[in-house]
């Protein structure tokens, strides 16, 4: 009797001296730090280019084009590398898939460092844009599993990191290369950002759960939905806005230097404050929507308010610069929320959450890709970004014809065989 008694209580002693499970709430913020943190590290590197371009632009003997390419090209590679993606994330998990994103693009922009040559630059930037390929397509299915009930918020809170990255990076830069006394050295710096984001994604490992979560195939699946309308509005929504936003990084700090008669140093402040409206704005628009489905008339009146930033800037860069920023911080900070909620808000589960963002970044950032090289070849034969920022508007006012399209009544009546 005394070997039976005593085994239920030797059983027990090792469960009373476990620690006690974290709480849910202690949980659920590290989990969305680490969220925050990792998306912000999917900007500096490509924002750090633009406060630099003129440097760039003698350090390497390219023109306007050519310089727009350090920025086209990271975009063109996240749209190539988005199915890759997926299949990250189904080999080894969203967790390991996110870090292994966060430790291609440190290793892109610490390559930077190098040597001031064409070929070396250009390289990283491709290696730069892969590695948020891979990160930047498996977040979305991240909020749809780990923060399903606050979807709306958390991706408010993960396009603030993209916005507080970049505007960051668009602010220091200069500084940093002045520093330095090296514009490849400012560009490098930045892998001293992406080591500390691996880090605390790495420390929330058990705080996101991810693999209790999402199952051991991880939330993605085999293909693209070619056939479904809904996953293509999504994607043309996603290509005009992406586009828009990669314009603004790599021309707005020129556009207020050459057309605006500012100096560099104030024309990467200008470009910095304009993304902290964003980052407000990112924040602020989600909170004031709520969860809900229907997201089509901020979309709209986002967009619409992104293209009068643009047309301001195309006709008044100098005196009404300040006007133009607030517009485009407000309402392009509010859009890019707004339309990276679409693949969340319109999907079914997480593998659907998945499959739309991949085909979004596949297609669209290869479309995306084209127009900051488009900007820089009418820079070029214009003589000034008049026609070019007024091309930008009208792509903003564009938006609103797939955004009509996008109806909670179209998402319930999608067929599921089409995805």
């Amino acid at each position: 009797m005394t070997d039976t008694q005593d085994q239920p209580q030797s059983a027990a002693a090792p469960a009373s001296t476990a620690p006690p499970p974290a709480p849910p709430r202690a949980a659920l913020g590290l989990a969305a730090l680490a969220l925050f943190v990792a998306s912000a590290n999917l900007r500096p590197a490509i924002a750090a280019v633009s406060p630099l371009a003129d440097r760039i632009q003698t350090g390497l003997g390219l023109d306007s084009i050519g310089v727009s390419l350090l920025t086209a090209l990271p975009t063109l590679a996240m749209g190539l590398c988005a199915p890759l993606a997926a299949a990250v994330g189904r080999r080894i998990g969203l967790h390991a898939g996110v870090l292994l994103g966060l430790a291609v693009i440190a290793v892109g922009s610490l390559a930077r460092g190098a040597a001031a040559t064409v070929w070396l630059q250009l390289s990283c930037a491709a290696v730069v844009g892969g590695g948020i390929a891979i990160a930047q397509t498996l977040l979305p299915a991240v909020v749809k599993t780990r923060f399903a009930s606050r979807a709306s918020l958390a991706t408010g809170l993960y396009t603030a990191g993209l916005g507080l990255g970049g505007a960051v990076a668009a602010g220091v830069s200069a500084p940093l290369a002045d520093a330095f006394d090296s514009w490849p050295g400012a560009l490098a710096s930045w892998s001293v950002l992406e080591v500390a984001g691996m880090a605390v994604w790495l420390a929330a490992k058990r705080s996101l759960d991810l693999d209790s979560l999402a199952g051991p195939g991880g939330p993605v699946t085999k293909g693209l939905p070619w056939r479904s309308s809904t996953a293509w509005c999504i994607t043309v929504i996603s290509a005009g806005n992406s586009a828009l936003y990669y314009c603004e990084l790599a021309w707005i700090a020129p556009l207020l230097q050459h057309d605006g008669g500012r100096s560099a140093s104030d024309a990467g402040l200008l470009l910095t404050v304009m993304i902290s409206i964003q980052v407000v704005a990112m924040l602020t628009v989600p909170m004031l929507l709520g969860e809900r489905i229907d997201r089509r008339i901020g979309l709209i009146g986002t967009s619409l308010l992104t293209g009068v930033g643009f047309l301001g800037f195309a006709l008044s860069p100098g005196a009404g610069a300040w006007v133009w920023l607030v517009a485009m911080g407000i309402g392009h900070g509010g859009l890019f929320t707004l339309v990276l909620t679409l693949p969340v808000s319109a999907a079914r589960n997480p593998v659907q959450a998945g499959r739309f963002s991949a085909m979004a970044f596949f297609v669209g950032y290869g479309c995306a890709a084209v127009l900051p090289v488009a900007v820089g070849e009418l820079r070029d034969a214009t003589g000034n970004f008049r026609v070019a920022f007024t091309v930008l508007a009208a792509v903003a006012a564009l938006l609103v014809i797939p955004v009509r399209r996008m109806s909670p009544q179209r998402f319930a009546m999608a067929d599921p065989t089409a995805d």
